[in-house]
Formats: C-alpha cells, sequence, structure tokens
C-alpha cells in the first residue's frame, strides 16, 4: 500500500506541508523508518493526531510496520482518551507534544521528524492485515473500533482517483482533521499514493485555502460555507480544478454561491468510516446539489424501500468495506444483512440515472408524518434558501395524530416561524413544513461540522 511513496510523482523539497511545515517524501520516509525500529512488533499504536508532520510521520511508521494505527483525537477529553486506548489494545502512544506524554496513562514514543534509519524499508505487510483502528461513536454506548484493512485503503484510493482523475500532478489542499477517514486517509494517504503535492493548511479557513494554490481541494460543508462567504478567498480558488465536499450534506445556498465565486460546481461523494468513499459524483460527470454521485469502481449498492416508497435505507458492498467492530461480533454481525450487505443507517434516493441522493440518517433524519415519509436533508435545504436563515437542522418529534411533526431548529433573524413554515410549504408541499421551528444561537457540532441532532434542547 505504500510502497510508492517516493517512486510515484515528483520528490520535492515541499512535496508535504503541514501546518507551514514543510518535508520531502524521502524525509518522510527516513523519519518513519526510524520510528518503525521501535514500534515494530507492537499489537497497536495509538497517534496523537494533532495537525502536524509528526502525526503524518507516525502514521506512516506504523503503516509501514504493519502495527495498526489508533489514531486519537487531539481535543479528547481523558474518558474519551481512556477508553481509545484501552479499548483499542494500543500498546504505545506516538506523539511529540511532552504535554501528552506527562498525561498518558501508557508509554510514549517520541515522534522526531528529523530522525533518519539507515535501515532499507521493510516488506510489504500482508494485504488483509488492519491498517487503521478508528473510532466512530453509534447512537448508544461508548465509540466502537472500526478496523480498517490496507487492501481497503487501496482499493478506495484508487477508486477515488479514477472518478476524480487524481494524478500526481495534482495539488490537494485541505485543513481536515488528521484523525477521520476524510482528513487522513484521503486527505494524507491519498496524496502519498498519488503522488500528489499535499498541503494541508492547520487549519481550513478561507484564506488558507486561498493562499495555498492547489488544485484540488477537501472541504466539509462548514469550511465551505466560510469560502463561500468571503468573496475574495474564493475567487482565488478559481485556478483549481475540482472541489471536494463531504462529511455532511452540502446546503444549497453554499453549492450555489460557490458556483458562482468560483466558475465551478462542488463534488458531492458519500460514505463512512466503515466503508470509506463508495458514492461519488465523477469528475467528468454532472455535478448537481445534492446529489453524490454513483458508486465508486468495485462498490455496488441497493435501496432498501418499504411498499414502493421512493426513500430507503442503502445498503453497499464491495472492497472497501471494514472488516468488523474491534471486540464487538454482535454488533458486527447486526451491521451487515444475511446475504453480505453493509446497512448504512443512511436513507437515501436512486435517481433514473442512477445517481444517489443521500436524505439523512434512518434514525434521526427519516420522519414518518401523516402517512408521509420525509427526507430531515430536503427540508433543511428548503430553510436554508430562505436569506434570513443561516443554520438548520430538522428532526421528527411525537405527535398524538401525525405519529411525527417535522420540528425545525434555526439560526436566523428578521425573521418569524410563520414566515418560515409558509415558505418551506410553497418550497416544497404543505406535508413537509415543520409545524414546530425553534430559533437558536447555533447549532450543536462535532468536529467535522456535522449538527448533533441528538444535543438539540426538546420541543
Amino acid at each position: 500500500m505504500l510502497d510508492a511513496l517516493v517512486a510515484r510523482g515528483t520528490d520535492s523539497a515541499d512535496a508535504l506541508t503541514v501546518d507551514g511545515r514543510r518535508t520531502s517524501r524521502e524525509r518522510l520516509l527516513g523519519a518513519a523508518t526510524a520510528l518503525v525500529e521501535r514500534i515494530a512488533g507492537a499489537p497497536a499504536v495509538a497517534v496523537h493526531a494533532s495537525a502536524s508532520l509528526e502525526t503524518v510521520t507516525a502514521v506512516v511508521a506504523g503503516l509501514l510496520a504493519g502495527v495498526p494505527v489508533v489514531p486519537v483525537p487531539p481535543d479528547s477529553g481523558p474518558v474519551e482518551r481512556d477508553h481509545i486506548l484501552r479499548d483499542s489494545g494500543a500498546a504505545l502512544l506516538l506523539a511529540a507534544d511532552r504535554q501528552v506524554w506527562a498525561e498518558a496513562d501508557i508509554e510514549t514514543v517520541p515522534v522526531d521528524v528529523r530522525e533518519r534509519s539507515g535501515a532499507g524499508l521493510p516488506s510489504e505487510p500482508a494485504s488483509d492485515a488492519t491498517a487503521f483502528v478508528l473510532y466512530t461513536s453509534g447512537t448508544t454506548g461508548a465509540p466502537k473500533g472500526v478496523l480498517l484493512p490496507r487492501s481497503a485503503v487501496a482499493a478506495d484510493l484508487d477508486a477515488l482517483a479514477e472518478a476524480w482523475a487524481w494524478t500526481a500532478q495534482d495539488t490537494l489542499v485541505h485543513g481536515l482533521p488528521l484523525f477521520h477517514v476524510h482528513g487522513l486517509v484521503l486527505g494524507v494517504l491519498g496524496a502519498l499514493r498519488h503522488g500528489s503535492r499535499l498541503v494541508h493548511t492547520g487549519r481550513p479557513g478561507p484564506e488558507a485555502y486561498a493562499r495555498a494554490g492547489g488544485s484540488l481541494y477537501f472541504g466539509v460543508p462548514t469550511v465551505w460555507g466560510r469560502v463561500a462567504a468571503d468573496p475574495a478567498s474564493a475567487a482565488a480558488l478559481k485556478g483549481a480544478r475540482l472541489l471536494v465536499s463531504g462529511s455532511a450534506p452540502l446546503p444549497a445556498p453554499v453549492f450555489r454561491d460557490l458556483e458562482r465565486l468560483t466558475g465551478q460546481r462542488p463534488v458531492e461523494r458519500y460514505g463512512m468510516t466503515e466503508t470509506l468513499i463508495t458514492v461519488s459524483t465523477r469528475a467528468d460527470g454532472e455535478r448537481r446539489q445534492g446529489v453524490v454521485g454513483v458508486p465508486v469502481s468495485g462498490v455496488s449498492t441497493r435501496l432498501v424501500t418499504e411498499g414502493g416508497a421512493e426513500i430507503g435505507e442503502l445498503q453497499v458492498k464491495g472492497p472497501t468495506l471494514f472488516t468488523g467492530y474491534l471486540g464487538r461480533p454482535e454488533a458486527t454481525a447486526a451491521s451487515f444483512t444475511e446475504d453480505g450487505w453493509f446497512r448504512t443507517g443512511d436513507m437515501a434516493v436512486v435517481e433514473p440515472d442512477g445517481t444517489h441522493r443521500i436524505v439523512g440518517r434512518a434514525s434521526t433524519d427519516l420522519i414518518k408524518s401523516g402517512g408521509y415519509r420525509i427526507g430531515a436533508g430536503e427540508v433543511e435545504n428548503a430553510l436554508l434558501d430562505h436569506p434570513a436563515v443561516r443554520e438548520a437542522a430538522v428532526v421528527g418529534a411525537p405527535h398524538d395524530d401525525l405519529g411525527q411533526q417535522i420540528v425545525a431548529y434555526v439560526v436566523a433573524d428578521g425573521v418569524s416561524e410563520r414566515q418560515l413554515i409558509d415558505f418551506v410549504a410553497r418550497e416544497l408541499s404543505a406535508h413537509k413544513r415543520p409545524r414546530v421551528v425553534r430559533f437558536l444561537e447555533t447549532l450543536p457540532r462535532n468536529a467535522m461540522g456535522k449538527p448533533q441532532k441528538k444535543l438539540l434542547p426538546p420541543v
């Protein structure tokens, strides 16, 4: 999986830039190989996954050594951190921050990007060996460790290279966290595998994106919303060939503003920690707001619907899937159908041309009201089309007559509840209008910018 770190693309002193610090692939490999000598044979290694060259070095070292890598969010509290370290079975914590060493109840190994090793590269581990243990939160209980094999990572990155025409001539720019699939697997390993230059901006601010001069940009909706709100920075992206948005649906107003300011429509894609990226709009395909495209190479999808409904649960199968939840065989078994399809828990619509639209989570975003099945995302986009609305989250709440009523939480100024209800009824249809609108100062969100609907106040 990593045998082409130097061979593909032309190496340079600034092949990788992370938060203003630069290195070449050759120096990265030298530092990582030196670290391999100290971690080889460990059952797993945790990495303090700050936005730094040390994190990239530690991750590459783990992959070279064939040791499962467990990224730990740098802002995780002691309860979350201790759970990840204990549950993963990590024997070592790789970090450059001395404060992390002092706080960790585990043997720590310092990461020094200046180190070099005279040893050659280790032999390539088996393709079915675990590359990552990534922790993802479900609806209940502590986060589960997702086991991602090396073969899944390689298959997904190669499929995305095909879908996005991603080559060594690209410069990839992003500022996403290095403890998620989006920022770490796609945003670091993708650049290394395909030989493209990488600029990680440290923080994903509009001005930093504008300065980077990339051809390929990754962002989440929060990032793209901030870029669209800064016309000068957005205009600087006109030279890019692809703006990719993921991890949550891109609001319609942001999609339109990016098109107006940059001259191109963004590409949306869909995936999960358990599946990596399974569906995407292609670089040479039609880019439509709210559409995440078609399955990537090797991946199959199907919808499971009720009574001929348009909306159904999306299920996927292919080489990019995880091998299970660490130490949780029952949860693993429950996540697959009897015939081997992974249950995403996401509700989708497949258009006649095969393109996919994700309308929300089955647990929180599929609303059954008055006999209708309504996707929360459609109502959220309608609300965001109102000029007074900055943020919106829609849920279904119990209702004696309707079964569930549509409740909208919005961040807005100068508009009333009745005005928003009537606006949605005109934009969509009457049965999709919110029955209740709650005004908030801000929506609760996670590190990737996704609204945390379970943290919304009760109706």
